[in-house]
């Protein structure tokens, strides 16, 4: 697919840059070889990583138990795996937005 997304079996795999603390949540172009996500939420007790989950299971259209944060749960570099996506956004649209 493209570095900042693969499938895995029927799973997509996004590695996420997040920006915490943000005016609003919404997909935000490239950071690097990462899909830029700003999230409203602070970066305080696990609220951005909630609002990750809800977010991405809106954009996916899938429960936010089919969502999980496979790595970088304390960091803005994140590895999540969406199981079985039943909408997929146009994430080729974010490249222009670098």
């Amino acid at each position: 697919m493209t570095a900042h997304a693969r499938w895995e079996a029927n799973d997509l795999v996004l590695f996420c840059h997040l920006q915490p603390g943000a005016k609003r949540s919404e997909f935000a172009g490239l950071h690097g070889e990462r899909i830029k996500i700003r999230l409203h939420a602070p970066p305080v007790d696990g609220k951005a990583n909630s609002q990750l989950i809800a977010f991405l299971s809106t954009a996916f259209a899938v429960p936010k138990n089919a969502v999980q944060i496979e790595s970088g749960e304390l960091s803005r570099q994140k590895r999540v795996r969406i199981q079985e996506p039943k909408k997929i956004p146009d994430l080729t649209e974010l490249a222009h937005l670098h």
